[in-house]
């Protein structure tokens, strides 16, 4: 008896499961550009530095040409979320400095304050040509180390093996 092969996934569930993770960090975003962050929430929001639309100072994305975390807790200006990216502007080296994301650049999402953790597949490389070409120089925070106990959302627990 021979068994049939497994189904070819043609509704594409993994994506739609990241695309609705990504909503969590929008509303998230959306909620602290409104009221502020509310009491010791604070975010670690890494990012693929080389994905199509994230823009930024040239001599910041260069030091960091794959990967980049930033931290939105004290010091974070018009942080501005939008329906496919949020722009805010940091401090780096003491000068303020813009950055544009897609979400679809986030890579993870993270609120030590509740050991909330969010992780999303990489998206793929923007070509050169497709690269925004932003302005200055600065440097990024260190990415958070994962603390013993913080929730991990992964599509992993999900996939059949």
């Amino acid at each position: 008896m021979a068994q049939d092969p497994p189904a070819q996934d043609l509704m594409h569930y993994d994506a739609m499961a990241q695309e609705a993770m990504r909503g969590v960090v929008k509303s998230a975003l959306k909620r602290a550009a409104g009221e502020g962050l509310p009491g010791a929430h604070h975010f670690y929001i890494t990012f693929k530095t080389d994905a199509a639309g994230v823009s930024g100072p040239n001599d910041l994305l260069a030091k960091y040409p794959d990967e980049m975390t930033i931290v939105l807790q004290h010091q974070y200006w018009d942080l501005a979320p939008g329906e496919t990216f949020f722009s805010v502007t940091l401090q780096f080296a003491g000068q303020p400095k813009r950055l544009s994301v897609p979400y679809s650049a986030v890579t993870r999402f993270y609120d030590p304050s509740v050991q909330f953790l969010l992780q999303f597949e990489a998206p793929a490389s923007a070509p050169p040509e497709l690269k925004a070409p932003p302005p200055s120089e600065g440097e990024a925070a260190a990415e958070p180390a994962a603390e013993d106990g913080s929730k991990i959302v992964s599509l992993d627990q999900f996939r059949k093996k």
